[in-house]
C-alpha cells in the first residue's frame, strides 16, 4: 500500500525544514501529529433515537472507521438525560487513516465551508494540540445530503508532540493547514 501523500511531505520535506527552523539539535524532537480525535456530541439523542445511529453512521463514513459511542456520566432532570444513556460518539485516528483523514479535511472538506477565511490561530491549547469546531458535516464530501436528518456539528481535536502552541502552530502551517492571515 502506497503511503498518504502528507505523511510523505512530512518526512521528506517538512520534518527536515522544522529542525532548521526550530534550532533543534535532534530530529527526534521535530514535532509531529500523534492522534486526531473527532467527536460529535447529540443534543436531541435522549428524545430522538436514531440520531445515534445517524451520527454513528456519518462519523464512520468521514473517518473509514467505527465510532465509539459516549454516554453520559449524570443524570441532569433538565435535560432529560439519565446516566448511561447515550449523548454522542467519537473516532480516535492514528497512523495512516489519521493522515488521510487530515488531507481530507486541509484539501476538500475546509474549502467547502460557506464564508471560508481561514482557521482560527487561537484554538490551541498551551500544549501544542489544536481544536477546531465545525459545524455542519455535510463539508465533507463522503456525506450524501440525501440520507442526513438533521446538521450536525463536531469537533476535530489534533494532538501533536509540540512542546508549544508555536512549534503546532508551524507543524500544522507547513502540513497545509489554512489559517487566518
Amino acid at each position: 500500500m502506497k503511503e498518504p501523500r502528507l505523511k510523505t511531505l512530512y518526512n521528506e520535506k517538512i520534518k527536515q525544514e522544522l529542525k532548521d527552523e526550530l534550532k533543534l539539535d535532534n530530529v527526534m524532537k521535530v514535532p509531529h501529529i500523534e492522534k486526531i480525535t473527532i467527536n460529535m456530541g447529540i443534543g436531541d439523542a435522549p428524545t430522538n433515537a436514531k440520531a445515534i445511529d445517524t451520527a454513528v453512521y456519518t462519523l464512520s463514513m468521514i473517518t473509514g472507521q467505527h465510532p465509539v459511542i459516549t454516554r453520559a456520566k449524570n443524570s441532569i432532570a433538565g435535560f432529560k438525560l439519565r446516566e448511561g444513556s447515550p449523548i454522542g460518539c467519537k473516532v480516535t485516528l492514528r497512523g495512516r487513516r489519521m493522515y488521510e483523514f487530515l488531507e481530507r479535511l486541509i484539501a476538500a472538506a475546509l474549502p467547502r465551508v460557506r464564508d471560508f477565511k481561514g482557521v482560527s490561530r487561537k484554538a490551541f491549547d498551551g500544549q501544542g494540540n489544536y481544536t477546531l469546531g465545525i459545524k455542519e458535516q455535510i463539508i465533507f464530501p463522503e456525506i450524501d445530503y440525501d440520507k442526513i436528518d438533521k446538521i450536525r456539528g463536531m469537533n476535530i481535536t489534533i494532538n501533536t508532540s509540540a512542546d508549544s502552541d508555536e512549534q503546532s502552530f508551524k507543524l500544522l502551517e507547513k502540513l497545509g493547514m489554512p489559517f487566518r492571515k
